[in-house]
């Protein structure tokens, strides 16, 4: 995996995790929406194809679900690509709900 930076972008309404790599003019991100007090749809992950292959969604992933744990927010996997990780992934089960009040 390269050297991934990422930040995170928050407004009142979502935000988004934003992944940089030294040298790469793109972005991919990780784009969510707050859905109610203490629960984040995450919506799209968009990794470009200058940066495919790189581990990038994951790194993305990775850092939502830090901030998950660091915040106390559970998330609902809307995007295909956090919801195929998460069914591979039940530890992961305390970090996410499928609908707001509803566990997976």
């Amino acid at each position: 995996m390269t050297d991934t930076n990422i930040e995170k972008a928050d407004g009142p309404e979502g935000g988004r995790y934003i992944a940089r790599i030294s040298g790469i003019e793109d972005e991919g991100v990780l784009i969510y929406t707050h859905v109610s007090n203490g629960i984040v749809s995450a919506d799209h992950t968009i990794v470009p194809e200058t940066m495919a292959g790189r581990g990038v969604a994951l790194a993305l992933l990775d850092f939502l679900l830090e901030d998950a744990r660091n915040s106390g927010f559970r998330i609902v996997p809307v995007c295909k690509f956090v919801r195929s990780q998460y069914a591979r992934h039940p530890e992961w089960k305390d970090l996410f709900v499928t609908a707001p009040g509803k566990d997976p």
